[in-house]
C-alpha cells in the first residue's frame, strides 16, 4: 500500500484505486472494465511484486459526490481572470444563477483556479437580462435547499411571486443571509455593461460575490441576485432577476422539497 500510494501520480484514469485485503494477504488494485493490464502495469512500476496484487475491474469510475445548495460559492474564469459567484435556485439537472456569472459554454469550479469542475454554463444572457443556468457535472447533485449560513438550510417548496411590500431574504457566499422588502418590480437597471430590464428592487443588502445567489419569500423561490449599491455595513439596495420567467424561457423544472 505504501508503494502504491507513493506512486499515485502515475496511476492514470484507468486505475480506480487500491486497498489491502488483509484476509487474503494481498493488495487489490481496481481498474476500469477491460483495463486490467493498466492496473498490473501501475503495480509493476510502483515496485510491487505481481504475486502481491489482485486486480478487480469496476463498471464505472468513481466521482466526488456533493450536494449543490443555493447561496454557496462557485468559481468561473472569464476574460483571463477568476471570479466567484453564488449558486442560485436549484432546478432539475443544475441551478439558475446570474447571467454575468459565466458565459454560455464555460465551466464552473469548486475552487479557483480550476480544481474540480462542478458544471457547465448551459445558457447565459447579460445584459438585457441577467440570467443563466448551470448544468451540474456528474457527482454534483442539486437539492431543493438554500443555505441560511447559520448551519441550516431552507427547503424550497415553490416559486409563487411575492408582492411589492413583501418580505424577502437572500443567501450569498460573501455576506450570508440578509433580508428586506420588495420595493419595486420591472425595474430597468443601467449597468456599465448595459441596461438590464425586468429586475425586482429590494431593500436587502449584498456585496461582491453574492451575485447569482438565491432569493426567497418564506419557502417560495423568487430569483437570483443581479446587482445593487451599498453594502451590508451601511445598507443599500439590491436587485434580483425574477425566477419564473427564467424557468419558462429555458423549460427548467424547479426542485422542491
Amino acid at each position: 500500500m505504501d508503494a502504491l500510494d507513493a506512486a499515485a501520480g502515475q496511476a492514470g484514469p484507468k486505475v480506480h484505486g487500491w486497498y489491502a485485503d488483509t484476509a487474503a494477504d494481498t493488495v487489490v488494485v481496481a481498474a476500469a472494465a477491460g483495463e486490467a493490464a493498466a492496473a498490473e502495469s501501475f503495480a509493476e512500476a510502483a515496485g510491487v511484486p505481481a504475486d502481491a496484487v489482485r486486480v478487480e475491474e469496476e463498471a464505472a469510475a468513481p466521482q466526488p459526490l456533493a450536494d449543490i445548495v443555493g447561496g454557496t460559492p462557485y468559481y468561473f474564469e472569464q476574460a483571463g481572470g477568476w471570479y466567484v459567484c453564488s449558486v442560485g435556485i436549484p432546478v432539475e439537472g443544475g441551478y439558475v444563477t446570474a447571467g454575468h456569472c459565466g458565459e454560455a459554454g464555460s465551466s464552473t469550479w469548486q475552487e479557483a483556479p480550476g480544481s474540480t469542475r462542478t458544471g457547465t454554463v448551459a445558457e447565459s444572457v447579460f445584459p438585457g437580462q441577467d440570467a443563466a443556468w448551470v448544468r451540474t457535472a456528474p457527482g454534483f447533485t442539486p437539492v431543493p435547499q438554500v443555505s441560511d449560513h447559520s448551519g441550516g438550510a431552507v427547503t424550497v417548496t415553490g416559486s409563487q411571486e411575492a408582492a411589492v411590500g413583501a418580505s424577502v431574504c437572500r443567501s450569498g457566499q460573501t455576506t450570508g443571509w440578509h433580508c428586506g422588502t420588495v420595493q419595486a418590480k420591472d425595474r430597468t437597471v443601467n449597468y456599465e455593461e448595459g441596461a438590464v430590464r425586468g429586475l425586482t428592487q429590494t431593500s436587502a443588502c449584498a456585496e461582491g460575490g453574492d451575485s447569482g445567489g438565491s432569493w426567497l419569500s418564506g419557502t417560495q423561490a423568487q430569483g437570483v441576485t443581479s446587482g445593487g449599491w451599498g453594502n451590508c455595513t451601511s445598507g443599500g439596495q439590491t436587485y434580483f432577476q425574477p425566477l419564473n420567467p427564467v424557468l419558462s424561457q429555458w423549460d427548467l423544472t424547479l426542485l422542491t422539497g
